[in-house]
């Protein structure tokens, strides 16, 4: 199942007509402010990413979703599941992660696709546990994390810009769907 649909949501693959809406999340300093360097993405590294979560959709048979508000229409932002290839030390776990524009924020939309995103996990490819990770200070985010029922599992830091990250964890054999 490639398309999960919740109470406000759909979850789904990557759609050519959402380079443009993900560009200008991307292009957001302030949502871009906790990912990787903090740095901006310009619409052609949209293009390379949106590329990229869709070839490992194809080869692990998993990726970030596109989220689409139900009532508008609008791409949202992603969430789903994917390789840290990032963080070596975090592997073989997969990630779940999320990144949504300012105008979805505050409204539930990360938590409710999030937890759509660990159902899958669990119920469609059998996945035992899921990690997500965080830079100090990103509350919302961490505030996801724990209305999935995940915890702190330990600290780290990124291998290549030196800053300090957490790791959180969930086993989903105890996962509440």
């Amino acid at each position: 199942m490639t398309e999960i649909q919740t109470p406000r949501l759909l979850l789904r693959r990557w759609h050519e007509e959402d380079l443009v809406p993900m560009a200008e999340i991307n292009a957001d300093p302030e949502v871009m402010r906790w990912i990787d360097d903090g740095s901006v993405r310009s619409l052609d590294q949209t293009a390379e990413d949106i590329e990229r979560w869709e070839e490992e959709w194809d080869e692990e048979g998993f990726g970030l979703f596109a989220v689409e508000l139900l009532a508008s229409g609008e791409l949202a932002g992603f969430a789903g599941l994917s390789v840290p290839a990032f963080l070596p030390e975090a592997l073989p776990d997969i990630q779940i992660g999320w990144r949504l524009g300012q105008p979805f924020w505050g409204q539930g939309y990360a938590s409710e696709a999030a937890h759509a995103a660990l159902e899958f996990a669990l119920q469609d490819r059998g996945l035992e546990r899921v990690i997500s990770i965080s830079r100090p200070g990103n509350e919302a985010s961490e505030n996801v994390m724990r209305k999935l029922g995940m915890t702190l599992e330990r600290d780290t830091v990124h291998p290549a810009h030196g800053f300090p990250l957490h790791v959180h964890a969930i086993d989903l054999t105890e996962f509440a769907a």
